[in-house]
């Protein structure tokens, strides 16, 4: 009898440590943390916080201990007991400085995600043209006065600005289909750099919830939900530049925040001509708890932009001392666009690690834009000035559905499931030869782009031991409509097109501070609807074919290192060239490659990370020799340092380096690399913050953008082909005041 007794306690112990953890995380002033990890040490199951700050952590056992981690806060490590399981646990966590022992690397799936928002922390970005750079191996170049979108360089693609890398801010598309100037552009000025919270990146076409333009790769800037403090800031330096930042907490409770935001920046730049630049930014984000089971957030923004450029200018006319570096031949160069964004997200949470999250969004935007590539190679008399204007309403939705505790028999697994829609209404997208930017001299072409884009996904997570695998499948629907206006009769043509894209991870945990992963997956970018129809819907999803073999190690509580090995092959695409109104086929390539970072952190107040990446990108279809990508870069890396606390002096230094590149097919004229450093130093009292920021520190000679480029001068009889460029910024300071209350 005793016997029994004693077998029905230890089952009755066993029922009782074999249970969930159930508990709430929040900051000191009561605010709910979201995503904070959660990681159970000893049997290494993990889970996170959602936006009210709860979790729920399987299969946790008396006696287990559990650590509670987000950036920003002191990681706490709890012994559960037996009161932690029947009643949950609900921790507060002390706010800390940013520190690499906050990351654990069992603990999530975006660690990569998290180093860099240790370097965002550690090196707020200065300008919104530094935001991309916070990506590893992602190389930027502005090549027209600062208004226009920049040049975007990752994984050996010359991404132009944006056909391989898709662009969100909190999941609201950036990248342009069927633009004015080119397939995918991603304007990112409306956004103010001080509102972002984190980047969120990802490499390769491995992630379900990413679909057009997502092949190198992907970002999502995650906007701050609240302010910490109000803060002014004025900046004025060289090139005329000034700059004036307000942010201002409008609510600031435990349940709802909000906040305004507003950006005016001036600059005449380092050229001869000035570039009578100037764009202003408004932001307005409110943020509530509707109930104890819901989150909103809603975003109103607007941003307008004008400047005059000088173009990028041809090498021959320095060489001969018809201009310098910083001239022009064309300084009627220029644009202006603008974009009014509202954005919707709400989070519903069901309980038992079930979610809904439904994001909306809706955006008005205009773009002109003035360029002259070639000067007088078509037009001796008047020159060759274009001129690409566009007035577009974008709307879209999605929804999704995650479960954290789904059953399959006896075992555990989480999945989600999401559907969503784009529509791209784009009236008068014109490509017109103009001249000195008043008079159109004709129209190449001119119509109306209707464009939808319906999609579907589903992915999991099976875990099993120290693996964890992740089977995804995304499903995408286009079609494509466009109106030909210089017809004499009505010509609308229509195409549609579905699109596949399976993807399959696996991560292996193989200890605490040791991550390996295999990535595989199928992704593609959509093409031109004015290219589409005139091919009639032959190649117009041309799919990414992309595998990663990495690891992530941390053999020591301030290092971190990662390496990783990639492939990537893409099919055949036909793309339209936006600047000359033609279509080109790209034919099929191959890039492949290595990208190794490391990042160490000896003290909270001394921080010091770099990044490297070699590819070898080739068409598959050329001969040898005649292979080359035309501007893939083949060695990139970056880097920097920072020094310093909170309070008192601090300063930092940073890297930027590419190397010499093809710039056309058979390498026969090569794009000049550079090594580009800059630095700040600060000095910080409880409110009042005194900076200087000094880009391009030791006055380095450099061309930021380049191409390979037929064109004539006014003086000339035949046309050349050779680099024409836009000079790099030389040596520029600026100061920097700002108020914190």
């Amino acid at each position: 009898m005793k016997y029994f007794i004693w077998i029905g306690i230890l089952l009755g112990a066993l029922s009782i440590n074999a249970q969930q953890l159930k508990g709430t995380l929040k900051s000191a002033a009561g605010v709910p943390l979201e995503d904070a990890g959660i990681f159970n040490k000893t049997n290494g199951k993990h889970n996170h916080t959602n936006a009210l700050g709860e979790f729920v952590l399987e299969d946790t056992q008396i006696n287990d201990e559990v650590s509670f981690s987000r950036l920003g806060y002191a990681t706490k490590t709890i012994t559960i007991s037996q009161i932690h399981i029947q009643n949950g646990l609900n921790l507060v966590l002390e706010e800390s400085s940013i520190n690499l022992d906050q990351i654990v690397l069992t603990s999530d799936k975006k660690v990569l995600t998290q180093l860099v928002d240790v370097d965002l922390k550690q090196q707020p970005v200065k300008s919104s043209q530094e935001i991309l750079r916070k990506v590893p191996g992602l190389i930027i170049g502005q090549h027209a006065g600062g208004g226009k979108a920049e040049q975007i360089f990752l994984r050996g693609f010359d991404v132009d600005h944006g056909t391989d890398v898709a662009i969100t801010v909190d999941g609201m598309p950036v990248n342009m289909v069927s633009h004015a100037h080119g397939q995918g552009y991603a304007d990112l000025h409306f956004v103010i750099p001080e509102t972002i919270e984190n980047v969120d990146f990802g490499k390769g076409p491995f992630y379900a919830q990413q679909g057009n333009f997502n092949t190198a790769g992907y970002v999502d800037l995650e906007l701050k939900k609240r302010l910490n403090t109000n803060r002014i800031s004025f900046e004025a330096g060289q090139f005329d530049t000034r700059r004036l930042l307000g942010m201002f907490n409008v609510l600031d409770g435990q349940k709802q925040a909000a906040y305004l935001a507003s950006e005016v920046y001036l600059t005449n730049g380092p050229v001869e001509s000035p570039q009578n630049f100037n764009r202003i930014n408004i932001l307005g984000r409110y943020n509530t708890q509707l109930a104890a089971d819901s989150d909103l957030t809603l975003t109103v923004s607007h941003f307008q932009s004008k400047w005059d450029a000088s173009g990028q200018i041809p090498q021959r006319a320095v060489d001969q001392g018809l201009i310098s570096r910083f001239g022009a031949i064309d300084d009627t160069e220029g644009g202006e666009t603008s974009r009014s964004n509202i954005m919707l997200r709400h989070k519903k949470f069901l309980g038992n690690g079930k979610s809904w999250q439904t994001d909306a969004y809706v955006s008005k935007y205009d773009f002109k834009l003035f360029s002259n590539f070639t000067f007088f190679l078509e037009d001796p008399e008047n020159g060759d000035q274009i001129m690409q204007e566009e007035d577009r309403s974008l709307l879209g939705a999605s929804t999704v559905f995650k479960n954290s505790m789904a059953t399959l028999g006896n075992s555990t697994f989480e999945y989600e499931a999401g559907l969503g829609f784009r529509y791209d209404n784009v009236d008068d997208v014109a490509l017109s030869r103009t001249l000195n930017r008043k008079e159109i001299l004709e129209r190449l072409a001119y119509g109306d782009v209707d464009e939808t884009n319906a999609n579907a996904f589903v992915a999991a997570t099976f875990t099993s031991g120290k693996f964890s695998f992740e089977p995804a499948l995304r499903l995408d629907y286009f079609k494509f409509d466009y109106v030909n206006k210089l017809t004499e009769t009505y010509d609308n043509k229509g195409q549609e097109k579905l699109a596949f894209s399976p993807k399959f991870n696996t991560i292996f945990n193989a200890t605490e501070n040791t991550q390996l992963f295999v990535k595989t997956g199928i992704g593609f970018h959509s093409n031109d609807a004015r290219v589409v129809v005139a091919n009639s819907g032959e190649a117009i999803l041309p799919a990414a074919y992309g595998v990663d073999f990495g690891v992530i190690t941390k053999p020591a509580k301030n290092l971190v290192l990662n390496a990783t090995l990639w492939s990537l092959f893409l099919d055949q695409e036909f793309v339209y060239v936006g600047d000359a109104g033609i279509v080109e086929p790209s034919g099929k390539t191959r890039r492949m490659g290595v990208e190794v970072g490391a990042r160490y952190q000896p003290t909270d107040w001394f921080y010091v990370y770099t990044d490297a990446n070699y590819t070898h990108a080739r068409s598959t279809e050329e001969a040898d020799g005649e292979d080359y990508i035309p501007l893939a870069p083949d060695f990139t890396a970056v880097g920097g340092l920072s020094l310093g606390r909170e309070q008192g002096f601090s300063g930092g230094l940073n890297y930027r380096y590419i190397d010499d590149r093809a710039a056309n097919e058979d390498n026969s004229i090569v794009a000049e690399g550079y090594f580009v450093t800059d630095a700040t130093l600060n000095y910080s009292t409880q409110q009042w913050t005194f900076g200087l920021i000094v880009e391009n520190l030791f006055d380095t000679e450099w061309n930021e953008t380049q191409f390979a480029t037929e064109s004539r001068l006014f003086n000339e009889t035949n046309p050349v082909e050779e680099i024409h460029f836009t000079p790099g910024t030389p040596f520029y300071l600026r100061g920097k005041i700002t108020y914190q209350f």
